[in-house]
């Protein structure tokens, strides 16, 4: 059995990888939502479609561009916590 210290520190491992590897996709989605936020207020066109499509589009981009950070973070984090307190106990 583990002590709670290491489930602790390890759950905390794993919620700052998880905020590690979102933060791209939540900055695009950010930036995408308020420069499309500004555009529609500055022109006063409220369609629905134009929030949605061009953020889908750049969180898209940037998925594909940190795809491999992002499989190398989660990788590191499994060799090096994981799997290590799986074989240890």
């Amino acid at each position: 059995m583990l002590p709670d210290a290491v489930i602790y520190d390890t759950l905390r491992a794993a919620v700052w990888v998880a905020v590690t590897m979102s933060a791209p996709l939540l900055a695009v989605a950010l930036i995408a939502g308020l420069a499309i936020g500004l555009l529609q207020a500055l022109t006063s066109v409220q369609e629905m479609t134009l929030t949605f499509v061009p953020k889908v589009g750049a969180m898209l981009v940037v998925f594909w561009a940190t795809m491999g950070f992002m499989t190398a973070t989660l990788t590191d984090f499994f060799t090096n916590r994981i799997i290590p307190l799986i074989a240890g106990g």
